[in-house]
């Protein structure tokens, strides 16, 4: 489905929040939306939180941290006048996963980081960094080298991952096979 402006008599316009609800009542196993940039946030959130696992969603921010705040502004746009720890709330059980793609120095787009949402605590969203890209220098070319490596740290949704089979090789890619 595509959003649509609205025509030159100013009708027909199809916002993304409405896609986004139209979405869930042809009740579809996964939700994927292109890139969220306003009140959408709070529709996709409401999707991810109703049992749509594994349902994702774009966002352009500088950091994993900045596109949670980005998701939390984006639902305040929606002006449901949700108190900051109810959006929080609302994020941390519905984001699993922040992978963070960057646009380097020498204009390659790589993945800098897989960041797990771990939970909230106290009112902040928390996270562990699951992989990292780790810069090793530049060719002679100016082409960045560098590895994409795990930081060995347990993600919290390895029970959720045993489900469905994968824990041995969730476990394996974060470099801690079995432990």
């Amino acid at each position: 489905m595509e959003t649509r402006p609205p025509n030159i008599e100013g009708v027909g316009h199809v916002s993304l929040r409405d896609l986004v609800r139209n979405a869930l009542r042809m009740r579809p196993d996964r939700i994927i939306v292109g890139e969220v940039r306003g009140p959408e946030a709070f529709d996709m959130l409401q999707a991810m939180n109703s049992g749509h696992d594994g349902s994702m969603s774009t966002v352009h921010a500088n950091s994993p941290r900045d596109a949670l705040y980005r998701v939390e502004n984006m639902v305040m746009m929606a002006n449901l006048n949700l108190p900051l720890k109810a959006i929080r709330m609302h994020i941390a059980s519905a984001v699993n996963l922040i992978v963070h793609v960057e646009r380097m120095r020498d204009g390659v787009r790589r993945v800098h980081s897989v960041v797990e949402v771990a939970g909230l605590e106290g009112d902040i969203i928390t996270t562990r960094e699951l992989f990292a890209f780790n810069y090793q220098g530049k060719r002679q070319g100016g082409q960045i080298e560098g590895a994409f490596e795990s930081t060995r740290m347990r993600p919290d949704f390895t029970s959720r991952a045993a489900r469905f089979g994968l824990d041995k090789e969730l476990l394996d890619a974060v470099g801690i096979g079995g432990a």
